[in-house]
C-alpha cells in the first residue's frame, strides 16, 4: 500500500513571505555576480602581472593554496577571468549582475572573437547550461535540428541502433 504525503498549499500570506524570499534570494544573487566580476578582474590582472610566480607553477595552483580552491574551479575561474577580457560585454553583463557567473562561464567557453559583435543581440534569459549545447545558441535562432548517426547499428551491444541529434543556428539579427 502506497501512501502520499499530503499536499500542502500556501496561504496568502505564506505567499507574500515566499516572494518577499524568492525577491531577496535574487537580490543576493545580482551582487554576488557583481562581487564575482570584481574578483575575476582582480584575478587576471594578478595573473597577467604574475603576482603568481612565487614559486607555483600557475596562477590556478596559487588561487587553490591561497583561496582554498579546488584546483578544477581554480583553473575555471582563471579561465573565465582571461576571457573575459576580451569580451567586454560579458563582463560588463556581469559586473552589472545581469548575467550570472554560470551564464558567463558556459558563455565563455564556447563564445569566439569572432562572434564578439553578435553577443549584443543575444537574450539573456536562456538557462546557463543552453549555450554549451551546440557552441552556437542565440535564443532568437532559427535551430535546425538534423539527426545523425553516432555508430553503425551492429557496434551497439544487442545490435540496437543509436543516434543522436546534431543542432546548429542561424543568428537573429544582424551585427554590427
Amino acid at each position: 500500500m502506497r501512501i502520499d504525503p499530503p499536499v500542502v498549499l500556501p496561504t496568502h500570506s505564506c505567499v507574500a513571505e515566499l516572494d518577499r524570499l524568492g525577491d531577496e534570494i535574487a537580490e543576493l544573487s545580482v551582487h554576488l555576480d557583481a562581487a564575482t566580476a570584481r574578483l575575476l578582474s582582480l584575478i587576471r590582472e594578478f595573473d597577467a602581472r604574475g603576482g603568481w610566480n612565487t614559486g607555483f607553477r600557475s596562477c590556478a595552483d596559487w588561487l587553490s593554496w591561497r583561496v582554498g580552491l579546488d584546483p578544477g574551479a581554480a583553473r575555471e575561474r582563471v579561465r573565465v577571468a582571461r576571457a573575459l577580457a576580451t569580451f567586454p560585454l560579458l563582463d560588463d553583463a556581469l559586473a552589472r549582475g545581469t548575467l550570472s557567473y554560470a551564464k558567463v562561464r558556459a558563455l565563455t567557453r564556447v563564445a569566439t572573437p569572432r562572434l564578439r559583435p553578435r553577443l549584443d543581440c543575444w537574450r539573456w534569459a536562456a538557462p546557463a547550461r543552453r549555450p554549451t549545447w551546440s557552441g552556437s545558441y542565440a535564443p532568437g535562432a532559427a535551430w535546425i535540428t538534423r539527426p545523425r548517426r553516432a555508430r553503425p547499428p551492429d557496434s551497439t551491444p544487442g545490435g540496437r541502433s543509436t543516434s543522436t541529434v546534431t543542432r546548429t543556428a542561424r543568428w537573429c539579427c544582424a551585427a554590427g
